[in-house]
């Protein structure tokens, strides 16, 4: 049983990170609707897509900055913030469902909710851990990640006017089930992105500790906490996340097309 303190902490712990999922989609929304922009144009991908001039179409976008422009000129600034609503209301249960999550897996797995006990893990228990929290996280709030795609990748004339009509056609011409279209993808992406990026956060955690252990020790500065400081734990975060996406990006693009080519629409 976890103590009185621990429980409300880890609510704490979910409630920031549902917070500070909000406020960051927020803030790169725009970096977001372009990438999205680019991963679901079906440009030519081969020589012989070239060959076939029925077939081909010059692609729409070809740089962030051309794509920043057009986006500006034909929608507006508001063009740059699309699919922020379901991309609000998918992250902020998301990040708070993968949080819980991860803390019951590794108080489990360590037997106690300390964090310090936490970090005592081994890293592929920190990887699977993270993994499963990631799916959980994901199932839990797909149907908005499907809406938020399929809002952001419109360009004009907007198929879907807004999260409510999207929604409404999905369940008329496909039902509940229409809201889990790219599901099996999304998860082939999430287990291996959300188990490096906590598995990783966690490793850079363990030699950020070590690596101020040892500094002290080199100034004569034998401090029983060597915990890491709120640059270097965002330092952790950064890293963990890069390493995570560039690995996994490939797959977010697979998942992405199968999102937006399952519910094309036939109007």
């Amino acid at each position: 049983m976890e103590e009185p303190g621990q429980l409300k902490r880890a609510f704490i712990d979910s409630l920031a990170g549902a917070l500070a999922g909000g406020i960051s989609r927020t803030v790169t929304s725009p970096l977001d609707v372009i990438k999205i922009r680019f991963q679901v144009q079906l440009e030519p991908t081969s020589s012989w897509a070239l060959l076939q001039r029925d077939m081909y179409r010059p692609s729409k976008y070809t740089g962030i900055l051309q794509a920043s422009k057009d986006i500006f000129r034909e929608e507006g600034l508001a063009g740059f913030w699309r699919g922020n609503v379901p991309a609000l209301l998918m992250y902020m249960p998301y990040t708070a469902i993968q949080f819980t999550v991860l803390h019951k897996l590794k108080t489990f797995a360590a037997g106690s909710s300390r964090s310090e006990d936490h970090l005592q893990l081994s890293p592929y228990l920190s990887y699977v851990s993270g993994a499963l929290a990631g799916c959980a996280a994901t199932i839990g709030s797909y149907p908005f990640d499907l809406l938020r795609t399929i809002l952001a990748s419109q360009g004009e004339p907007k198929i879907y006017p807004n999260m409510r009509s999207a929604f409404f056609d999905i369940i008329q011409t496909r039902g509940i089930r229409g809201l889990y279209a790219g599901l099996t993808p999304t998860l082939v992406e999430i287990i291996p992105y959300a188990g490096l990026q906590f598995g990783s956060y966690d490793t850079f955690k363990r030699w950020m500790m070590a690596w101020n252990r040892y500094r002290n020790s080199k100034l004569g500065l034998y401090e029983e906490d060597n915990s890491a400081s709120s640059f270097q734990l965002f330092l952790c975060g950064f890293a963990a996340g890069t390493c995570a996406k560039a690995v996994c990006h490939p797959l977010d693009v697979v998942k992405k097309r199968f999102q937006v080519t399952l519910l094309c629409p036939t109007k």
